[in-house]
């Protein structure tokens, strides 16, 4: 990594690069799409169809810039023809079913899609000799929660009460295991990625806390909040998206540095559920808001932070953005849509600014 890249996605590394991208038709999925067409990737999109209407790939226009293709992670025939055909030099791996309280509802797609779906990537890229990086994605949700008050670290044992954590915490085991047993091997960097809470503007997902306040305020009605006292790392979607490119780009140069890393923001800067309510609400310019006094619907942690130390020092990665910007952005990015800006304009925007801040 040289100076110049040093923190921050460098075009002169990612002009050219032929780019898998997996979930590239959900909310980070279609955000890291765009950053990586501006930085002149040739980006191959594996996903389902948008799972929500409006939706940000959709909005933003990205099919005409990318070879777009609507494949189901859970086939496994069908990733390995892809892989086959396509042949990356990097691979980004976000498909996923991403909701806590979905995985309530459906454990066992949830697994199919978070572990099975995993596997069949790993296996495809075992077959594919000329993949060189692969960051897989997870979640900051891997860790045995203890409802302690220190950040995790990579080195921290791996666990998952709900559903959707446990799949992730089984995708890790997978991913170490065919970089153990297979990839290292084959001269690929394989990597994941542990990412705290994202927002930003652009997502429409049900039960996720922006795009619920965003429903309920522009519909005149009340916003209800399940746990006000929930504590997450939450941060911009742009940061850990920028974690994610710089991770493959040390990786181009050094495959020792493959293994887990965290991605969040600053310990400090971790917030509860309602203190993001409160700096959404003002931001907004208002809107009613019903928190709940005790904790209803199934099982959710109730404190969870990350040590991103490993990547401030190693990649050189800093947050960008406090949460007051990081909430101030995304609900002007909501506000600006609603009153008829585009949506491709409004993410180049935030874009531009991020790479533009110190």
């Amino acid at each position: 990594m040289t100076q110049g890249q040093a923190g921050r996605p460098d075009a002169a590394f990612w002009r050219g690069k032929r780019v898998l991208l997996t979930g590239h038709t959900g909310f980070k999925g279609a955000w890291l799409a765009l950053w990586l067409q501006r930085l002149g990737a040739q980006v191959t999109g594996l996903a389902l169809a948008p799972a929500t209407e409006p939706n940000l790939f959709e909005l933003a226009g990205l099919v005409g810039d990318m070879d777009h293709r609507l494949v189901d992670i859970r086939d496994a025939a069908a990733v390995a023809r892809a892989v086959q055909d396509t042949r990356p030099e990097i691979v980004l791996h976000l498909a996923a079913q991403a909701l806590v309280r979905e995985s309530y509802r459906d454990p066992v797609a949830t697994y199919a899609t978070n572990v099975m779906g995993t596997v069949h990537l790993l296996d495809a890229l075992r077959q594919h000799a000329g993949t060189r990086v692969a960051v897989l994605v997870t979640t900051d949700k891997v860790y045995r929660n203890h409802e302690w008050h220190h950040p995790y670290r990579e080195s921290d044992e791996l666990g998952g009460h709900d559903p959707y954590s446990a799949s992730k915490a089984a995708s890790e085991i997978a991913i170490s295991s065919y970089r153990d047993a297979f990839l290292s091997d084959q001269g690929l960097a394989l990597a994941s990625a542990r990412a705290g809470n994202v927002i930003g503007g652009g997502d429409w997902a049900a039960d996720r806390l922006l795009p619920d306040a965003v429903r309920a305020w522009l519909a005149g009605q009340t916003l209800q909040i399940r746990r006000p006292q929930a504590t997450r790392p939450w941060q911009h979607v742009l940061e850990p998206l920028a974690g994610y490119l710089c991770l493959a780009q040390a990786l181009w140069q050094d495959a020792a540095l493959a293994g887990p890393w965290n991605f969040g923001p600053h310990a400090h800067e971790r917030a509860t559920v309602q203190q993001v309510v409160e700096l959404a609400r003002g931001a907004w310019g208002g809107g009613a808001v019903h928190y709940e006094n005790e904790p209803t619907g199934p099982h959710e942690a109730g404190w969870l932070a990350l040590d991103t130390s490993k990547a401030q020092a190693q990649l050189a990665l800093q947050p960008r953005w406090s949460l007051a910007q990081t909430v101030q952005r995304s609900m002007r990015w909501y506000r600006a849509h609603k009153d008829g800006a585009a949506a491709r304009a409004l993410c180049l925007t935030d874009i531009e600014a991020w790479e533009a801040a110190v």
